[in-house]
Formats: structure tokens, sequence, C-alpha cells
């Protein structure tokens, strides 16, 4: 291939690079929401009681076996015709779910079915959260210039977190402004129908979004995979190996050291739901801060040692920090919380380019769909169930962060042995390289 081949210039405006970054906010806006909002869910549509929010948790838990499906369902639509085109359907899916939500019927109105109901629609959210996030991370990879990669792809993971920080400021706002009485009646329903709002809005943003260039050079060559997922089974199997390992860590650290913390302290006593919920308002702006500098970093220093020094992280600091949570004091609960909250930043935006690089373009959202969403259905939709189930069963508040230590052992590993995945100057990207290798 001559250079001009192997060149790699974003064609994507910067409109489309914004609209694509700041679009995962919704994703994770009713996600996050569902975490924070589990007390008040788990008394509205499971009656309340002792194993109401482990109810709750665990229809959490369950809908998120669904991503790993939508995320293959979409991740194939998106590397056969197009990435704009999987983001759109998505968000429109995304829309209808969350409306559906907000107007669903209570536990005293139809009973134990309110229960079903909330499931059978957090398992559509789920199936539609599938292919979003991949496939922002994929977007704005392909869109970025190489040297830029892990700033530019790290704000899915910033504006993500903006979702999150919006998702718990409104249910604090709706938890303070009305009392237990009207909360539980009718207030609950108001964070989902801002939701449903964001998402409809989202949707007519992303119809003006340009096509990726990565997949508009496949079309050009002739190189989309005409089986995208068994294209990446057949010549990527170490590259999802190596995904699921990043993943795994960016979840655990995520689900459990941020958007379970609110139920930890609650449920133990240890903070109100108001004031839990305040504190983890605090954990988001940490991490929207943090994100961009860690992105920022990686395209310095490189993906691999930066997470080698966060899974060594992992394993020391967050036993610590769930330790000095739960003795209480204001200054301990909002040291714990931020230090939580830094490390799940500093893993998510590492994260993001390193796992959308393991890939060459075609196939690369099948790849991602099978490594990120699959490790995310794991050890996100299910340690916060577990974390809470522990604590419960053993007394021990630091459990949730022996969790996180077990598991950065485990990656820490892999990324001790994976290649630096960072474009260096003058050479090829990713994309290209496998360009050059389906025309062999």
């Amino acid at each position: 291939m001559s250079s001009s081949d192997t060149a790699h210039t974003p064609e994507i405006s910067r409109t489309s690079m914004a609209v694509a970054a700041l679009s995962t906010v919704v994703e994770w806006y009713d996600f996050t929401l569902y975490l924070y909002f589990a007390t008040v869910l788990s008394r509205v549509f499971f009656g309340g009681g002792a194993h109401s929010l482990l109810a709750t948790l665990g229809g959490f838990a369950i809908s998120y076996a669904m991503r790993p499906l939508g995320a293959v369902v979409f991740g194939h639509i998106g590397d056969r015709i197009g990435r704009q085109r999987t983001l759109l359907f998505s968000m429109m899916l995304m829309t209808l779910a969350m409306l559906a939500t907000a107007l669903l019927p209570d536990f005293a109105t139809i009973g134990p079915a309110a229960g079903v109901l909330l499931m059978v629609l957090r398992c559509f959210m789920a199936f539609s959260v599938g292919g979003e996030y991949t496939g922002v991370v994929a977007y704005l990879l392909e869109g970025a210039r190489a040297e830029r990669r892990g700033l530019i792809t790290s704000l899915a993971s910033a504006a993500s977190e903006v979702g999150a920080l919006l998702a718990v400021a409104i249910s604090a706002l709706t938890v303070g402004a009305l009392s237990a009485a009207h909360l539980d009646a009718w207030g609950w329903r108001i964070p989902f129908f801002v939701g449903a709002a964001l998402a409809g809005g989202v949707w007519l943003a992303r119809s003006t979004m340009e096509e990726s260039p990565e997949f508009l050079r496949q079309l050009e060559r002739q190189s989309v995979p005409e089986a995208p997922l068994r294209y990446t089974l057949t010549h990527h199997r170490p590259a999802l190996a190596r995904t699921f390992a990043i993943s795994a860590l960016g979840s655990i650290t995520y689900y459990v050291g941020i958007t379970y913390v609110p139920a930890f302290l609650s449920s133990a006593g240890i903070l109100a739901e108001g004031r839990s919920l305040w504190m983890s308002t605090l954990a988001a702006v940490a991490v929207i801060l943090v994100t961009p500098l860690a992105g920022a970093l990686s395209d310095r220093t490189g993906r691999k040692v930066l997470l080698v020094w966060l899974a060594v992280a992992a394993v020391l600091l967050p036993l610590a920090m769930f330790g000095l949570m739960a003795r209480g004091g204001g200054l301990g609960i909002g040291v714990g919380a931020l230090v939580l909250a830094c490390l799940a930043g500093g893993v998510s935006a590492v994260g993001a380019p390193a796992t959308a690089e393991q890939f060459p373009g075609e196939g690369r959202l099948s790849g991602l769909a099978l490594g990120v969403t699959m490790a995310t259905a794991i050890f996100g939709g299910l340690t916060p169930f577990l974390a809470e189930l522990l604590v419960g069963q053993t007394g021990w508040r630091s459990v949730p962060g022996a969790m996180i230590a077990v598991v950065a052992l485990a990656v820490l590993p892999v990324f001790l042995r994976m290649p630096e995945t960072r474009p260096t100057p003058g050479g090829r990207s990713s994309d290209d390289q496998g360009a050059a290798d389906l025309a062999r």
C-alpha cells in the first residue's frame, strides 16, 4: 500500500463529533438514574420491605444480560451499514423505553405486576444501550487525529459522567423538593420524563451527523465484512480477551465504586438518601474533571502503562476507601467517594481508546460488542447486587472494595502482557493495518 493509502485523515466535522460525544449523556443518565433512585423504586414497584432493594438491584442485574445481545445486533448493523445509522436507531429505542417507564403504573395500583413491567422495560432499555457506548467510542476514535485519539475518545466517558451527574442532581432535587408521600405517589416519574425529553432531542441531533470516514473507506475499498462477528471471532480472539479484561476493571470500578455508593451509604444507615445523592454529585464532578486529563495523558505515555498503574491502584485503594466511608463522618465519606470516583474515571478514560484500538475498522463494533458488553454485563450489572447481598450477609462493609481488588488482581497480568495500541508518530493506525490484512 502506498503512503497515500495508509494516510488516515479525519473527515468528520466538529459538530458531528460533538453530537456523538455529548449523546452518551442520555445513555448514562437513564442507567445510572435507576441505581441512584434504587431505594425509591424499591418502594414504588416492589412495595418496600426487607428484600425490595435486593429485588430492585437484582432486576438491574437481569436487565444487563440484554446488553451483549443489543451490542451484537447494533454492532452488526454498524459494521454492515454504517456507524451513524446504528446510533440513530438505538437512540430511538431508548427514547421510547424511557417514556414508557415514566408512564408505568406502580405497586399500589397493580401489585407485583408493576415490578415485572419495570423489569421488561429495563431489558428493552439495556438492549438499546448495548449498541450506544461502543458505537460512540468507535465513531470518535475513527474521526479523531491519531495523536489525539485518547483525549477525543475519552470524551465519551466524560459525557457519560455528565449524564450520571445530571441523573444524581435531578434525583437529589426531586427527593429534596417533595415529601416522601408525593415522591412515591408521582414524583419518581419526573426524572424519567426528563430522560425521555433528552433522548428525543439527541435523536434529532444525530440525524444530522456525518458517516464515519473509516466506514466510508471500507465502502470505497469494498472491505466491509459480510459477517463482522464471525470475522472478529476468527481473526481477533486475543483482542477480545484484552478488551474483556479492560472493560471488566472499568465496569466494577464504576458500578461498585460510584453508582452503588449512594445505595451503600443509605442502606447501611451512614447517610440519608438526599445527602448520599449529593455526595455522588460531587463524585460525578470529579470524574468529569479527571477523564479528559487521563485520556490526554494516555496520548503522551501510552494506554498500557496507565492501565497497569490504574490496576495497581484498584488493588490497594477501594478496600481502604469503603472502610473509611463505613466509619462515617463527612470528611471520611467525602474522601472515600472522591478517590473511588477518580479511580473509576481514569480507568474509563484510558479504556475507551484502548478497547477500540484492539480491532481494525473492519468488524470494530462487533469486537467491542463482544468484549466490552460481556464484561459490563458481568462486572457492571451484577456487582451492585452482589455487593449489597454480601454486605448484608457478612456484615463486612469493605466487601465492595474487596470485590474491586480481586478483579484488578485478575486483569493485571493481562495488562502487563498486552501490546501498546497508541498510534506512533508517522505509523499506521489500527484501521490502516486492518485494511492491509484484508487486502492480502
